[in-house]
C-alpha cells in the first residue's frame, strides 16, 4: 500500500492546511463589514474556486493525519508537526462557522452594559463597538440571547475592549485564546496518557489534538468547545493526581464556559470516591457525589458575581435545542414523527418534536448514570467513561454540531486511541470535518463528502483489522522512531 515517511505526511498536512486557509481568505466566513477591507468578497468566480481548493486542502490534511499516525513519529515530533499544521490557519479569516462574530459582539454587550442572557446581538449600535461584528452574527443568533457562562463572556470582553471590537484584530484576539486552549489541550493529553507509554501519548496527541476536525473548528472557526475542553481535561488531570478541589475547581470554570463540562464532576466523584477505598462505603458515595459539585458550584456562584453578568445562564442552556440541526438523530426522529402524526391526526408536530428530545436526553443521562456506576465498581476507568458519556450526550443532544464530537473524542484519546471506540471516533472524525462549508454553511455535497470520506476510514479500519488481528489500533504506528531513530 502507498505510503510516506512521517516527515512527508508532516509537510503534505502542512500544504493541505495552508490551501485550506488560503482558500478560506475567499470562501471562508467573511463578515459583512470589514473596515480594513482585508477580509472581503472577490465575486462567485473566485469564491467557487476558493472552496474547492479549501475542501482539496481539508483532504490533504485529512489523508495526512491518517497515514501520520501509521508511519510513526515521536511525541517531540508530533508536536512539531501540529505547530506546521496549526500556524497556516492563525492568520485566516474564521473558517467554517460565523460563532466568532457572536462572542465578539456579545463582548460588546457585556461592555456596553446590556444584558446578553435577554438579548441577542441586534441591540448594539451599527455604527459603535461590536456593531460589525453583530452585522456579521449567523441570521437566527441576532436576536438569540447567549448560551455561554460568564467565564467566556468576559474573555470575548476583554477581546472586544483591547481590540475595540475592529473586526480583524477582534477576530485574531479570538484565534489567540483558541490556540491557548489548544495548547492547554496538548499539556492535559500527555499527562493522560503518560501511564501508557510513548505509543500512549503519541497515540493520544493524534486523535485529540492533530485531529482535522479539532484544527478547523477550534483553531480556523474558533469554537468555544475548545476552551471548554482544555479546562475540563485540566481538572481532570489535578484531580486523577489526587486534588480533587482544585481539579473541580477549573471545571467549574469550564462550566462556565460551556454546560457540558458538568458531566465530568461526576467522574471525578468517581476518581475521588476510588481513592477512598478502606473508608465506610457511605462516605466514599456522599464524598463524590457532593464534593466536586459543591465546589464547582461555588466556583461558577463567584465567577458570575466577580463578571457581573448576572445568572441568566442558568435559563440559556436550551437556547441552542431551539434550532434544528440535521445531525441530532433525536430532533430528526422527533420532526419525522410529528409530522406523521400531524398528516394523520392533524396534530401541533412540535410538542411531539420537543418530547422526544427530552426522551434524548433522559436517555443519556441514563447511560451516563450507568457508565459513571460501571466506572465505580472498577470497569472502565473514570477518565475512559467520561468520554463515552460526553459522546453519549452529543448523540442524544437535541442539536448536534460536528465539533461537539470533539467533546468526548478528546477524552477517548487519551485513554483508548487505539480501541474500537477510538477507530470509531477518527472515522466520524475524518467524516464530519467535511459537512459544514467554509463559508459555515451546510450544503448538500458536505453530506455526500462526510459519507465517502466516512466509507474510505471504515474500509482503511477493516483493513487494517485484518492485516494486524494482535495490534487492532488503527493507525498503527511503526516503532523505528520509538527506539532513537531520528526522522531527517
Amino acid at each position: 500500500m502507498w505510503a510516506m515517511s512521517a516527515v512527508g505526511y508532516r509537510r503534505l498536512g502542512a500544504a493541505g492546511s495552508a490551501a485550506a486557509a488560503a482558500g478560506g481568505w475567499a470562501a471562508g466566513t467573511l463578515p459583512t463589514r470589514d473596515p480594513w477591507g482585508i477580509w472581503v468578497p472577490h465575486g462567485p468566480g473566485v469564491t467557487v474556486a476558493a472552496t474547492v481548493l479549501a475542501y482539496l486542502g481539508l483532504t490533504l490534511l485529512v489523508v495526512a493525519w491518517w497515514g501520520y499516525g501509521r508511519a510513526g513519529s515521536s511525541v517531540r515530533h508530533t508536536l512539531v508537526t501540529l505547530g506546521w499544521w496549526t500556524a497556516p490557519m492563525l492568520l485566516a479569516p474564521p473558517l467554517y462557522s460565523a460563532d466568532v462574530y457572536s462572542y465578539i459582539a456579545q463582548g460588546a454587550m457585556v461592555v456596553e452594559g446590556h444584558d446578553v442572557y435577554g438579548a441577542g446581538p441586534s441591540v448594539l449600535d451599527p455604527g459603535g463597538v461590536g456593531g460589525d461584528a453583530a452585522a456579521s452574527v449567523g441570521g437566527h443568533w441576532t436576536d438569540t440571547p447567549a448560551p455561554y457562562g460568564p467565564v467566556f463572556l468576559v474573555l470575548a470582553q476583554a477581546v472586544t475592549l483591547a481590540t475595540g471590537g475592529t473586526i480583524v484584530p477582534a477576530v485574531l484576539g479570538m484565534r489567540l485564546i483558541a490556540v491557548a486552549a489548544l495548547a492547554l489541550i496538548v499539556w492535559a493529553l500527555r499527562r493522560l496518557a503518560r501511564d501508557r507509554g510513548e505509543d500512549g501519548e503519541r497515540g493520544a496527541l493524534w486523535l485529540g489534538a492533530l485531529n482535522p476536525l479539532l484544527l478547523m473548528h477550534v483553531v480556523g472557526g474558533m469554537h468555544n468547545d475548545g476552551l471548554m475542553i482544555a479546562l475540563m481535561l485540566a481538572g481532570v488531570v489535578l484531580a486523577r493526581r489526587g486534588r480533587w478541589v482544585a481539579g473541580s475547581a477549573l471545571v467549574g470554570l469550564a462550566m462556565m464556559v460551556k454546560s457540558p463540562a458538568a458531566v465530568a464532576l461526576l467522574f471525578i466523584g468517581v476518581i475521588v470516591g476510588r481513592a477512598a477505598a478502606g473508608r465506610p462505603a457511605v462516605h466514599r458515595v456522599v464524598k463524590g457525589l457532593v464534593g466536586p459539585g459543591l465546589v464547582a458550584g461555588a466556583v461558577a456562584a463567584g465567577a458570575t458575581l466577580l463578571a457581573g453578568t448576572g445568572f441568566g445562564w442558568l435559563r440559556t442552556q436550551s437556547v441552542a435545542g431551539t434550532i434544528h440541526t440535521a445531525l441530532s438523530v433525536t430532533s430528526d426522529l422527533g420532526l419525522l414523527l410529528g409530522e406523521l402524526l400531524h398528516a394523520l391526526l392533524g396534530t401541533d408536530p412540535d410538542p411531539v418534536k420537543t418530547a422526544v428530545q427530552r426522551l434524548g436526553l433522559a436517555a443519556a443521562l441514563a447511560v451516563i448514570a450507568y457508565l459513571a456506576w460501571r466506572s465505580a465498581r472498577g470497569r472502565p476507568s473514570p477518565v475512559h467513561a467520561l468520554g463515552l458519556a460526553l459522546v453519549a450526550l452529543v448523540v442524544l443532544s437535541p442539536m448536534v454540531q460536528p465539533w461537539y464530537l470533539l467533546w468526548g473524542t478528546t477524552v477517548v484519546a487519551a485513554t483508548a486511541w487505539d480501541g474500537r471506540a477510538g477507530r470509531v471516533l477518527a472515522v466520524l472524525s475524518a467524516a464530519l470535518v467535511y459537512e459544514t462549508a467554509p463559508s459555515g454553511a451546510t450544503p448538500w455535497y458536505g453530506f455526500a463528502l462526510a459519507a465517502v470520506a466516512g466509507a474510505a476510514a471504515t474500509v482503511l479500519v477493516r483493513r487494517s483489522a485484518t492485516a494486524r488481528p494482535d495490534r487492532t489500533r488503527v493507525p498503527a504506528p511503526r516503532t523505528a522512531e520509538r527506539h532513537g531513530a531520528r526522522t531527517p
